[in-house]
């Protein structure tokens, strides 16, 4: 990291207390004892069969799998965040969340102190270097906010006690403890993020720190909380990998005719060709090839509803997240960053 970034992150850009995981790096890392173990399985025989499967299919020790999980605390407020995501929300009142003049600005600000490192990985990887810093926005605003629970915390909690996706967390604990200490920075019983495991500045599950991630900086670990090119490199390469068209479009508003076709697309996968689109009455509102496939997205926005064609790139971007108002947040914050930056050309 050079001064000017070390300057950026000292201005601010981490979590009160300093630029280190909440006051959890560098704790003691000895291993509970052996009644600590031998409480987990008398509180829930699951914990048990977990542990024997990452013996069986990993050749992990069953007693250290147990240890760890005895470190594990689980938590009401866990449970009670995942019955209120802010997905449910319409779009008229999910884009306020996101797209504030604050974001937009720290946005900018962002880019700014880290643009050689933003492009250059952006470059690498074939990337828009506006949603690398979007991203980065809306997940954790730019390393501000990152989450307080621990990730084992977290997996824990929602594998053996969240019966609606129990199987789905259930991997991702697997995949923490396959994680190791030695992939990651700190050890996997240290680590801090979101209310569902979600780790680091650009909040990666641990199956994306597995499949995505990057040790952009070189240095033999991977560190998505201290180290911005760890934390941009592996952003970039997430989209990267999943198929990211450099200078493809994403989205653009829809000019919808009164007699256009009614069709409601199954997804976010683009589908139509455009000019399929335009001749069903939904024309783009600004210059798209007329081969480019894309789809038809319905909002409801402040001034009523808001149809949108999305492209290849939007539905990269959803597989970051699934909500297509997650998408749309990103894309435009995008925009007015980009926006902002270009301002600073002569």
């Amino acid at each position: 990291m050079n001064l000017k970034q070390i300057h950026w992150v000292l201005a601010g850009f981490a979590m009160a207390g300093g630029f280190m995981l909440a006051g959890c790096v560098g704790a003691a890392n000895a291993k509970p004892s052996k009644s600590a173990a031998a409480a987990v399985l008398a509180e829930d025989p699951a914990y048990r069969e977990f542990a024997r499967e990452l013996n069986r299919e990993a050749g992990l020790s069953e007693a250290d799998v147990l240890a760890t999980l005895a470190k594990a605390r689980v938590q009401q407020s866990i449970l009670d965040a995942m019955s209120r995501p802010a997905e449910a929300k319409p779009w008229k009142d999910y884009r306020p969340i996101f797209l504030t003049d604050k974001r937009r600005d720290d946005g900018i600000a962002f880019y700014r102190a880290n643009r050689e490192l933003i492009e250059r990985a952006a470059a690498e990887f074939g990337v828009a270097p506006e949603i690398i810093v979007a991203i980065i926005g809306v997940e954790t605003s730019y390393g501000r906010n990152f989450g307080s629970y621990r990730v084992l915390d977290a997996l824990v909690t929602l594998a053996f006690h969240y019966p609606p996706r129990s199987q789905f967390f259930r991997s991702e604990l697997r995949q923490l403890f396959l994680l190791g200490d030695a992939h990651m920075a700190y050890p996997i019983d240290e680590l801090v993020g979101s209310y569902a495991g979600a780790m680091g500045w650009g909040q990666f599950i641990p199956t994306s720190v597995a499949n995505f991630a990057r040790d952009y900086d070189g240095d033999g670990r991977i560190d998505l909380w201290n180290s911005l090119p760890d934390i941009i490199g592996s952003v970039a390469n997430y989209f990267a990998v999943h198929g990211w068209k450099a200078g493809g479009p994403v989205a653009v508003m829809s000019s919808t005719a009164a007699n256009a076709r009614a069709i409601s697309p199954d997804g976010l996968e683009p589908v139509y060709p455009v000019e399929q689109l335009q001749a069903w009455g939904y024309a783009p509102a600004a210059p798209v090839d007329a081969a480019e496939l894309g789809t038809l997205l319905k909002l409801e926005g402040k001034e009523g509803r808001e149809d949108w064609l999305t492209f290849h790139n939007f539905y990269v971007i959803s597989r970051y997240n699934r909500s297509p108002l997650y998408s749309m947040a990103v894309f435009q914050l995008a925009g007015e960053i980009a926006a902002g930056v270009a301002s600073d050309t002569p």
